[in-house]
Protein backbone atom coordinates (compact mmCIF):
# COMPACT_ATOMS: atom_id res chain seq x y z
CA UNK A 1 0.00 0.00 0.00
CA UNK A 2 3.06 2.40 0.60
CA UNK A 3 4.33 2.24 -2.48
CA UNK A 4 0.58 2.59 -4.30
CA UNK A 5 0.35 5.82 -1.95
CA UNK A 6 3.73 6.91 -2.76
CA UNK A 7 3.35 6.98 -6.41
CA UNK A 8 -0.18 8.66 -5.90
CA UNK A 9 1.61 12.05 -3.93
CA UNK A 10 4.31 12.31 -6.39
CA UNK A 11 1.87 12.64 -9.28
CA UNK A 12 -0.34 14.92 -7.59
CA UNK A 13 2.58 16.93 -6.85
CA UNK A 14 3.26 16.96 -10.21
CA UNK A 15 -0.06 18.71 -10.49
CA UNK A 16 0.79 21.01 -7.51
CA UNK A 17 4.10 22.24 -9.06
CA UNK A 18 2.36 23.13 -12.03
CA UNK A 19 -0.63 24.38 -10.75
CA UNK A 20 -2.91 22.14 -12.44
CA UNK A 21 -3.82 20.32 -8.58
CA UNK A 22 -7.88 20.86 -7.88
CA UNK A 23 -9.92 20.09 -5.00
CA UNK A 24 -13.80 20.30 -4.24
CA UNK A 25 -15.16 23.27 -2.22
CA UNK A 26 -18.31 22.61 -0.18
CA UNK A 27 -20.96 24.65 -1.39
CA UNK A 28 -23.77 24.93 1.48
CA UNK A 29 -26.28 26.87 -0.03
CA UNK A 30 -28.97 25.72 -3.45
CA UNK A 31 -27.34 27.07 -6.81
CA UNK A 32 -28.40 30.81 -6.82
CA UNK A 33 -26.18 34.39 -7.32
CA UNK A 34 -25.27 34.04 -4.18
CA UNK A 35 -23.26 30.67 -2.65
CA UNK A 36 -21.90 29.82 0.94
CA UNK A 37 -18.45 28.08 0.64
CA UNK A 38 -16.68 28.04 3.94
CA UNK A 39 -18.99 29.78 5.81
CA UNK A 40 -18.33 32.77 3.85
CA UNK A 41 -20.93 34.12 0.85
CA UNK A 42 -19.41 35.00 -2.87
CA UNK A 43 -21.31 36.44 -5.92
CA UNK A 44 -21.22 33.39 -7.96
CA UNK A 45 -20.24 33.87 -11.69
CA UNK A 46 -19.51 29.98 -12.74
CA UNK A 47 -22.61 28.43 -12.50
CA UNK A 48 -24.51 27.08 -16.03
CA UNK A 49 -27.60 27.60 -14.64
CA UNK A 50 -28.61 30.19 -17.30
CA UNK A 51 -32.16 31.00 -16.59
CA UNK A 52 -32.08 30.08 -12.49
CA UNK A 53 -33.74 27.36 -12.53
CA UNK A 54 -32.24 25.23 -10.03
CA UNK A 55 -33.55 26.15 -6.86
CA UNK A 56 -36.62 27.80 -8.58
CA UNK A 57 -40.17 26.84 -6.40
CA UNK A 58 -41.69 24.95 -9.84
CA UNK A 59 -39.12 23.14 -10.08
CA UNK A 60 -38.30 21.56 -6.47
CA UNK A 61 -42.52 21.24 -6.06
CA UNK A 62 -42.03 19.08 -9.26
CA UNK A 63 -39.41 16.34 -8.18
CA UNK A 64 -41.32 16.33 -4.28
CA UNK A 65 -44.15 15.52 -6.39
CA UNK A 66 -41.94 12.75 -7.77
CA UNK A 67 -40.59 11.60 -4.42
CA UNK A 68 -43.73 11.42 -3.54
CA UNK A 69 -45.52 9.20 -5.55
CA UNK A 70 -42.30 7.24 -6.97
CA UNK A 71 -39.63 7.41 -3.94
CA UNK A 72 -36.59 8.36 -3.87
CA UNK A 73 -34.81 5.63 -6.32
CA UNK A 74 -35.65 3.77 -9.48
CA UNK A 75 -34.61 0.25 -8.61
CA UNK A 76 -33.64 -1.00 -11.56
CA UNK A 77 -32.20 0.06 -15.43
CA UNK A 78 -35.07 1.04 -17.45
CA UNK A 79 -34.92 -2.12 -19.15
CA UNK A 80 -35.57 -4.41 -16.20
CA UNK A 81 -38.31 -2.99 -13.91
CA UNK A 82 -36.85 0.80 -13.39
CA UNK A 83 -39.03 2.66 -16.50
CA UNK A 84 -41.22 4.71 -14.26
CA UNK A 85 -44.16 7.22 -15.77
CA UNK A 86 -41.87 10.56 -14.97
CA UNK A 87 -38.99 9.32 -17.49
CA UNK A 88 -41.56 8.85 -20.42
CA UNK A 89 -43.14 12.03 -19.11
CA UNK A 90 -40.18 14.03 -19.96
CA UNK A 91 -39.04 12.31 -22.50
CA UNK A 92 -42.29 13.06 -24.52
CA UNK A 93 -41.95 16.26 -23.16
CA UNK A 94 -38.24 16.72 -24.72
CA UNK A 95 -39.61 15.18 -28.38
CA UNK A 96 -42.70 18.42 -28.48
CA UNK A 97 -40.06 20.94 -27.45
CA UNK A 98 -37.23 20.17 -29.97
CA UNK A 99 -40.11 18.97 -32.33
CA UNK A 100 -38.20 15.67 -33.18
CA UNK A 101 -40.22 11.70 -32.95
CA UNK A 102 -39.12 10.71 -30.09
CA UNK A 103 -36.45 11.50 -27.16
CA UNK A 104 -34.35 9.28 -24.61
CA UNK A 105 -32.63 10.59 -21.42
CA UNK A 106 -29.71 9.39 -19.95
CA UNK A 107 -28.19 9.89 -16.02
CA UNK A 108 -25.80 12.76 -17.56
CA UNK A 109 -24.30 14.16 -20.60
CA UNK A 110 -21.18 12.25 -20.74
CA UNK A 111 -23.39 8.58 -20.73
CA UNK A 112 -25.65 10.09 -23.55
CA UNK A 113 -22.65 11.30 -25.77
CA UNK A 114 -20.69 7.85 -24.74
CA UNK A 115 -24.28 5.59 -25.33
CA UNK A 116 -24.54 6.79 -28.33
CA UNK A 117 -21.29 7.59 -30.27
CA UNK A 118 -20.41 4.42 -29.29
CA UNK A 119 -23.46 2.34 -30.35
CA UNK A 120 -23.67 4.03 -33.38
CA UNK A 121 -19.97 3.35 -35.04
CA UNK A 122 -18.22 0.84 -35.75
CA UNK A 123 -14.37 0.47 -36.13
CA UNK A 124 -15.09 0.50 -40.06
CA UNK A 125 -16.86 3.65 -39.75
CA UNK A 126 -15.75 7.65 -39.74
CA UNK A 127 -16.10 10.15 -37.37
CA UNK A 128 -14.81 13.70 -37.31
CA UNK A 129 -15.17 16.03 -34.29
CA UNK A 130 -14.55 20.13 -34.15
CA UNK A 131 -11.38 20.59 -32.15
CA UNK A 132 -13.19 22.29 -29.04
CA UNK A 133 -15.84 19.57 -28.79
CA UNK A 134 -16.80 18.69 -24.72
CA UNK A 135 -14.10 16.21 -23.49
CA UNK A 136 -17.10 13.84 -23.32
CA UNK A 137 -17.79 13.42 -26.71
CA UNK A 138 -13.71 12.98 -27.65
CA UNK A 139 -13.77 10.24 -24.80
CA UNK A 140 -16.73 8.63 -26.84
CA UNK A 141 -14.88 8.71 -30.22
CA UNK A 142 -11.85 7.14 -28.67
CA UNK A 143 -13.76 4.24 -26.67
CA UNK A 144 -16.06 3.43 -29.84
CA UNK A 145 -12.73 2.98 -32.05
CA UNK A 146 -14.24 4.56 -35.69
CA UNK A 147 -11.15 6.20 -37.37
CA UNK A 148 -11.07 9.69 -35.91
CA UNK A 149 -10.53 12.81 -37.19
CA UNK A 150 -10.83 16.73 -36.08
CA UNK A 151 -10.96 19.67 -38.04
CA UNK A 152 -9.94 23.24 -36.69
CA UNK A 153 -12.17 24.81 -34.58
CA UNK A 154 -15.22 26.01 -36.59
CA UNK A 155 -13.32 25.95 -40.02
CA UNK A 156 -15.29 24.83 -42.82
CA UNK A 157 -12.78 24.77 -44.95
CA UNK A 158 -10.82 22.24 -42.95
CA UNK A 159 -13.65 20.27 -42.31
CA UNK A 160 -14.65 20.43 -46.04
CA UNK A 161 -10.28 18.60 -46.60
CA UNK A 162 -11.38 15.59 -44.35
CA UNK A 163 -14.76 15.04 -46.00
CA UNK A 164 -13.37 14.97 -49.29
CA UNK A 165 -10.48 12.04 -48.02
CA UNK A 166 -14.08 10.36 -46.21
CA UNK A 167 -15.42 10.07 -49.34
CA UNK A 168 -12.84 8.00 -50.91
CA UNK A 169 -11.94 6.08 -47.91
CA UNK A 170 -15.63 5.17 -47.12
CA UNK A 171 -16.76 3.97 -50.30
CA UNK A 172 -17.54 0.33 -49.85
CA UNK A 173 -14.88 -2.57 -50.48
CA UNK A 174 -16.57 -5.52 -52.36
CA UNK A 175 -18.36 -7.72 -49.77
CA UNK A 176 -18.67 -5.01 -46.94
CA UNK A 177 -20.94 -2.40 -45.97
CA UNK A 178 -20.36 1.26 -46.66
CA UNK A 179 -18.91 3.07 -43.92
CA UNK A 180 -21.10 5.57 -42.36
CA UNK A 181 -19.37 9.32 -41.62
CA UNK A 182 -20.27 10.89 -38.36
CA UNK A 183 -19.73 15.14 -37.69
CA UNK A 184 -20.08 16.23 -34.39
CA UNK A 185 -20.06 20.13 -32.98
CA UNK A 186 -21.50 21.66 -30.65
CA UNK A 187 -23.69 24.72 -31.13
CA UNK A 188 -22.24 26.70 -28.49
CA UNK A 189 -19.03 25.88 -27.11
CA UNK A 190 -19.00 25.30 -23.66
CA UNK A 191 -15.56 27.05 -22.73
CA UNK A 192 -15.09 29.48 -25.47
CA UNK A 193 -19.17 30.83 -25.57
CA UNK A 194 -18.73 31.02 -30.20
CA UNK A 195 -21.35 29.52 -31.69
CA UNK A 196 -20.83 26.68 -34.58
CA UNK A 197 -21.59 27.56 -38.50
CA UNK A 198 -24.14 25.12 -38.14
CA UNK A 199 -25.89 26.01 -41.61
CA UNK A 200 -22.50 25.86 -43.37
CA UNK A 201 -21.81 22.07 -41.46
CA UNK A 202 -25.36 20.92 -42.64
CA UNK A 203 -24.63 21.95 -45.83
CA UNK A 204 -21.23 20.34 -46.41
CA UNK A 205 -23.14 17.27 -44.30
CA UNK A 206 -25.26 17.25 -46.84
CA UNK A 207 -23.52 17.10 -49.69
CA UNK A 208 -21.22 14.09 -48.73
CA UNK A 209 -23.36 12.08 -47.48
CA UNK A 210 -22.85 12.33 -43.79
CA UNK A 211 -24.81 12.03 -40.15
CA UNK A 212 -24.52 14.92 -37.97
CA UNK A 213 -24.52 15.18 -34.59
CA UNK A 214 -25.02 18.37 -32.40
CA UNK A 215 -24.43 19.28 -28.48
CA UNK A 216 -27.17 21.94 -27.92
CA UNK A 217 -25.83 21.42 -24.15
CA UNK A 218 -25.26 25.43 -24.05
CA UNK A 219 -28.19 26.49 -26.21
CA UNK A 220 -31.28 24.75 -25.42
CA UNK A 221 -33.44 27.14 -23.20
CA UNK A 222 -32.00 30.30 -24.67
CA UNK A 223 -32.06 30.49 -28.58
CA UNK A 224 -34.35 30.12 -31.25
CA UNK A 225 -38.06 31.57 -30.69
CA UNK A 226 -39.46 29.12 -28.76
CA UNK A 227 -35.85 28.91 -27.22
CA UNK A 228 -35.13 25.10 -28.32
CA UNK A 229 -31.68 25.75 -29.28
CA UNK A 230 -29.02 27.36 -31.99
CA UNK A 231 -30.44 24.78 -34.42
CA UNK A 232 -33.96 26.37 -34.40
CA UNK A 233 -32.42 29.84 -34.39
CA UNK A 234 -30.52 28.73 -37.80
CA UNK A 235 -33.28 27.07 -39.01
CA UNK A 236 -31.07 23.82 -39.19
CA UNK A 237 -33.04 21.56 -36.61
CA UNK A 238 -34.36 19.01 -39.59
CA UNK A 239 -30.77 18.60 -40.75
CA UNK A 240 -29.65 17.44 -37.59
CA UNK A 241 -29.85 13.32 -37.26
CA UNK A 242 -29.08 13.75 -33.59
CA UNK A 243 -29.58 16.34 -31.20
CA UNK A 244 -27.95 16.20 -27.94
CA UNK A 245 -28.28 18.02 -24.68
CA UNK A 246 -28.15 17.97 -20.85
CA UNK A 247 -30.93 18.66 -18.06
CA UNK A 248 -28.55 20.30 -15.46
CA UNK A 249 -27.77 23.84 -17.43
CA UNK A 250 -30.71 26.11 -18.53
CA UNK A 251 -33.46 23.34 -17.98
CA UNK A 252 -31.92 23.24 -14.14
CA UNK A 253 -32.15 19.59 -13.03
CA UNK A 254 -29.86 16.79 -14.39
CA UNK A 255 -29.18 13.99 -16.58
CA UNK A 256 -28.40 14.41 -20.31
CA UNK A 257 -30.72 13.42 -23.74
CA UNK A 258 -30.79 12.64 -27.24
CA UNK A 259 -33.49 13.75 -29.66
CA UNK A 260 -34.40 12.49 -33.10
CA UNK A 261 -36.33 10.01 -34.95
CA UNK A 262 -38.03 6.99 -33.65
CA UNK A 263 -35.77 4.45 -35.32
CA UNK A 264 -32.70 6.57 -33.70
CA UNK A 265 -34.39 6.01 -30.14
CA UNK A 266 -35.26 2.60 -30.80
CA UNK A 267 -31.98 1.96 -31.94
CA UNK A 268 -30.22 3.02 -28.95
CA UNK A 269 -32.63 1.58 -26.57
CA UNK A 270 -31.35 -1.57 -27.71
CA UNK A 271 -27.45 -0.55 -28.04
CA UNK A 272 -26.35 2.29 -25.79
CA UNK A 273 -24.65 0.77 -23.04
CA UNK A 274 -24.41 3.59 -20.97
CA UNK A 275 -28.24 3.57 -20.91
CA UNK A 276 -28.73 -0.25 -20.74
CA UNK A 277 -26.60 -0.68 -18.19
CA UNK A 278 -27.27 2.03 -15.49
CA UNK A 279 -29.85 2.04 -13.24
CA UNK A 280 -32.17 5.07 -13.41
CA UNK A 281 -31.56 8.07 -12.35
CA UNK A 282 -33.96 9.15 -9.53
CA UNK A 283 -37.78 10.00 -10.79
CA UNK A 284 -37.19 13.46 -8.52
CA UNK A 285 -34.83 14.67 -11.28
CA UNK A 286 -36.84 13.63 -14.37
CA UNK A 287 -40.31 15.41 -13.04
CA UNK A 288 -37.93 18.36 -12.48
CA UNK A 289 -36.25 18.65 -15.97
CA UNK A 290 -39.96 18.14 -17.39
CA UNK A 291 -41.15 21.56 -15.51
CA UNK A 292 -38.13 23.46 -16.29
CA UNK A 293 -39.05 22.09 -20.17
CA UNK A 294 -42.78 23.16 -19.55
CA UNK A 295 -41.31 26.58 -17.81
CA UNK A 296 -39.35 27.51 -20.84
CA UNK A 297 -41.76 27.25 -23.07
CA UNK A 298 -43.92 29.56 -21.09
CA UNK A 299 -44.08 33.14 -21.53
CA UNK A 300 -42.47 33.20 -18.11
CA UNK A 301 -39.50 31.37 -19.90
CA UNK A 302 -39.62 34.06 -22.58
CA UNK A 303 -39.15 37.08 -19.89
CA UNK A 304 -36.60 35.25 -18.05
CA UNK A 305 -34.19 34.39 -21.49
CA UNK A 306 -35.06 38.57 -22.43
CA UNK A 307 -33.60 39.21 -18.80
CA UNK A 308 -30.91 36.80 -18.89
CA UNK A 309 -29.83 38.76 -22.22
CA UNK A 310 -29.99 42.48 -20.66
CA UNK A 311 -27.37 41.10 -18.58
CA UNK A 312 -25.40 40.03 -21.01
CA UNK A 313 -26.14 42.94 -22.80
CA UNK A 314 -24.94 45.06 -19.71
CA UNK A 315 -21.22 43.41 -19.14
CA UNK A 316 -20.45 42.98 -23.33
CA UNK A 317 -21.32 47.40 -22.92
CA UNK A 318 -18.25 47.69 -21.06
CA UNK A 319 -15.64 44.56 -21.80
CA UNK A 320 -15.05 43.94 -26.06
CA UNK A 321 -14.25 40.04 -24.89
CA UNK A 322 -16.45 37.86 -27.08
CA UNK A 323 -15.07 36.31 -30.01
CA UNK A 324 -18.87 35.49 -31.27
CA UNK A 325 -21.22 36.44 -33.74
CA UNK A 326 -23.93 35.81 -31.48
CA UNK A 327 -24.59 37.15 -27.67
CA UNK A 328 -23.57 34.66 -25.61
CA UNK A 329 -24.11 33.48 -22.01
CA UNK A 330 -20.34 32.72 -21.44
CA UNK A 331 -17.48 34.88 -21.55
CA UNK A 332 -14.21 33.70 -21.75
CA UNK A 333 -11.21 35.57 -20.01
CA UNK A 334 -8.09 34.72 -21.46
CA UNK A 335 -5.41 34.84 -19.63
CA UNK A 336 -2.80 31.87 -20.63
CA UNK A 337 -0.76 31.40 -17.67
CA UNK A 338 -2.11 28.86 -14.84
CA UNK A 339 -0.18 30.67 -12.40
CA UNK A 340 -1.47 33.94 -13.42
CA UNK A 341 -4.93 32.61 -14.00
CA UNK A 342 -5.00 31.15 -10.43
CA UNK A 343 -3.87 34.38 -8.27
CA UNK A 344 -6.92 36.37 -10.86
CA UNK A 345 -9.47 33.53 -9.40
CA UNK A 346 -7.63 34.24 -5.43
CA UNK A 347 -7.86 37.84 -6.08
CA UNK A 348 -11.97 37.93 -7.17
CA UNK A 349 -12.70 35.40 -3.89
CA UNK A 350 -10.89 38.19 -1.97
CA UNK A 351 -13.91 40.33 -3.11
CA UNK A 352 -16.15 37.98 -2.25
CA UNK A 353 -16.56 36.53 -6.32
CA UNK A 354 -16.58 33.47 -7.00
CA UNK A 355 -14.96 32.10 -10.74
CA UNK A 356 -12.84 29.26 -10.50
CA UNK A 357 -9.42 29.52 -13.11
CA UNK A 358 -10.09 26.99 -15.63
CA UNK A 359 -6.87 25.59 -16.63
CA UNK A 360 -5.67 22.20 -18.38
CA UNK A 361 -7.12 19.79 -19.09
CA UNK A 362 -10.50 21.47 -19.31
CA UNK A 363 -8.65 24.05 -21.75
CA UNK A 364 -5.38 23.72 -23.43
CA UNK A 365 -2.06 24.00 -21.97
CA UNK A 366 -1.67 27.66 -22.23
CA UNK A 367 -4.97 28.88 -22.22
CA UNK A 368 -6.17 29.19 -18.80
CA UNK A 369 -8.92 31.33 -18.12
CA UNK A 370 -11.51 33.17 -16.08
CA UNK A 371 -14.95 31.71 -17.53
CA UNK A 372 -17.41 33.87 -16.83
CA UNK A 373 -21.02 32.52 -16.75
CA UNK A 374 -24.45 35.01 -16.55
CA UNK A 375 -27.45 34.13 -15.45
CA UNK A 376 -31.13 35.59 -15.49
CA UNK A 377 -30.96 35.14 -11.56
CA UNK A 378 -28.22 37.60 -11.37
CA UNK A 379 -29.38 41.60 -11.03
CA UNK A 380 -27.88 44.84 -12.59
CA UNK A 381 -26.39 45.53 -9.53
CA UNK A 382 -24.53 42.24 -9.37
CA UNK A 383 -22.93 42.41 -12.91
CA UNK A 384 -22.30 46.01 -12.01
CA UNK A 385 -19.94 44.41 -8.79
CA UNK A 386 -18.53 42.22 -10.71
CA UNK A 387 -17.45 44.09 -13.64
CA UNK A 388 -15.71 46.82 -10.79
CA UNK A 389 -14.03 43.63 -9.35
CA UNK A 390 -12.71 43.15 -12.76
CA UNK A 391 -11.34 46.30 -13.84
CA UNK A 392 -9.12 45.72 -9.99
CA UNK A 393 -7.35 42.75 -11.83
CA UNK A 394 -4.40 43.00 -13.97
CA UNK A 395 -5.28 41.11 -16.58
CA UNK A 396 -5.78 43.21 -19.62
CA UNK A 397 -8.77 44.25 -19.30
Amino acid sequence: MNFFENELNQRLNALRGKNLFRELRRVDSPQSPRIQIGGQTFLNFSSNDYLGLANDPILKEGAIRAIKKFGAGAGASRLICGSLAPFHELEEALADFKQTEAALTFSTGYAAAIGTICALLSKDDIIILDKLVHASIVDAARLGGAKLRVFDHNDLNDLEKILKWTDKSAKAESGKRKAEILIVTESIFSMDGDDAPLREIAGLKNKYGAWLMVDEAHATGLFGKNRRGLAEELEVSGQIEIQMGTLGKALGASGGYICGSRALIDFLVNRARSFIFSTAPVPAAAAAATAGIRFVQSNQGKARCNSLWQRAKQFNSKFKIQNSKLQSTIIPILIGDENKAVEAAAKLREQNIFIPAIRFPTVARGAARLRVTLTAAHSAKDVSELIRALKTLDIGL
